[in-house]
């Protein structure tokens, strides 16, 4: 029987969530989810290049609609993570700042993503690596023009 790409993918992504979810040091910081974390390293990398970020840029980043990324940066808001900052220039951007309870977070994440990228990488060599990202990067697009076609 042939494998379908769909389910093998998602296969692989409930593995990385179950991953996430138990192997990692999420469990000392309570009320983080997988999608949270990942903002987080999204906008401690752009602070550490000194690169404002905003709800538009995690949509963009994500993939996700405006009101999902409302949704979680006011989640985010009220557990504590993230601050939303007026912008002397416009005031209808809100640049998003990491907390210093983020900021643990961030730190313990990193640890989590060195061993998480190890194990995904064992017995791959270089040439394996950019082979699976340029079948990726061809799957990605695959959907991307059929989002293209759709909306004409």
């Amino acid at each position: 029987m042939e494998r379908d790409i769909g389910i093998e993918l998602r296969k692989l992504s409930n593995l990385t969530c179950r991953y996430f979810e138990q192997k990692t040091n999420k469990k000392q910081v309570d009320a983080i989810t997988g999608t949270n974390g990942w903002i987080i390293g999204y906008i401690a990398r752009q602070e550490s290049l000194g690169n404002p970020v905003y709800q538009r840029d995690l949509e963009n980043r994500f993939g996700i609609t405006r009101s999902t990324a409302s949704k979680v940066v006011n989640l985010m808001v009220q557990k504590g993570l993230v601050e939303q900052r007026p912008v002397p220039e416009d005031k209808r951007l809100r640049r998003l700042v990491l907390t210093p309870r983020a900021q643990q977070v961030k730190r313990l994440m990193d640890e989590d993503h060195r061993r998480f990228e190890q194990t995904l990488r064992r017995g791959l060599n270089d040439a394996d690596v950019r082979m699976l990202f340029s079948l990726l990067d061809r799957l990605k697009k695959n959907l991307e023009q059929m989002d293209e076609k759709e909306e004409r």
